[in-house]
């Protein structure tokens, strides 16, 4: 099976395709290793680390109600975890671990993508991503990434906007 037949890519590219963002479902490209950092990404990708966008999950809440927030940061710089918690308007937000990022979006770690999830998730998307006229994004395995824009990411997700590394690093971009 190539990765494009994996199910979890196929579930991205039917949620670009009906979100009707076509040019991205027909621009997942298949890398020819996994590229489970933005590091590793923008290196095969030939492009600035700032364009790749980290599909990252964290925790709300550690009991049997807790829930997933998904933060689309720019692979130039780290989400800070209060300033996600307070674009959220949560209390707090943790590490997730990768049965927990499984449970909730179908994925592994290194290809969560920002769609194709059993159900649609509270999600963050990073202003830095703006910098770039196109942006990659995992498409459900650590193989593939699809093209699109900083725009069409927040349509794509319903996402909120914001500056997700936090006043102190984003003073120093």
């Amino acid at each position: 099976m190539s990765s494009l037949d994996h199910p979890a890519v196929a579930k991205v590219a039917a949620a670009l395709s009906e979100a009707g963002q076509h040019a991205a479902a027909e621009g997942i490209r298949v890398l020819p290793a996994e590229v489970r950092t933005a590091a590793q990404a923008a290196e095969a990708l030939g492009v600035p680390v700032g364009a790749i966008a980290n599909s990252l999950i964290f925790r709300v809440g550690y009991d049997k109600n807790a829930h997933a927030l998904l933060a689309l940061t720019s692979g130039a710089h780290r989400a800070d975890p209060e300033t996600l918690a307070g674009l959220a308007g949560v209390e707090a937000v943790g590490k997730a671990d990768a049965d927990f990022v499984r449970a909730h979006t179908g994925q592994p770690i290194g290809g969560v993508a920002p769609v194709g999830h059993p159900t649609r998730l509270i999600t963050l998307v990073d202003t830095a991503l703006a910098a770039h006229d196109v942006v990659w994004a995992a498409a459900g395995h650590p193989k593939t990434v699809f093209p699109t824009t900083f725009a069409d990411l927040v349509t794509l997700t319903g996402g909120t906007t914001g500056a997700l590394a936090g006043a102190e690093e984003n003073s120093r971009l």
